[in-house]
């Protein structure tokens, strides 16, 4: 028994695991070229270059600092992070239904 045999899968690790098994991936060639590629598009990904001034509840802030005192990030960040999730469709707007 290895120490592979003691993780317990999820199902995207086990379709991944099984596919490495099989011999499904192959090798690039161009490494150095695919990796600055992947770098920029990090670099304008990350890079913020605007400032913007919001107005916002006193309890929003203060819950907002909260959650993002427990994902370890600063509220900036966080605030950032969701804005650009919302508007690439990464998240989305959930209606409650009303009682």
């Amino acid at each position: 028994m290895n120490d592979l045999d003691l993780v317990p899968f999820d199902k995207e690790e086990e379709i991944l695991f099984k596919s490495i098994e099989n011999d499904e991936w192959v090798s690039i060639n161009d490494n150095d070229e695919l990796l600055n590629e992947s770098i920029q598009t990090a670099e304008l990904a990350l890079k913020k270059n605007k400032r913007m001034n919001i107005r916002i509840a006193e309890r929003d802030l203060k819950n907002l600092k909260i959650k993002a005192l427990q994902e370890g990030l600063p509220y900036q960040t966080m605030v950032s992070m969701i804005l650009h999730k919302y508007i690439t469709g990464q998240l989305s707007e959930t209606k409650k239904a009303s009682i």
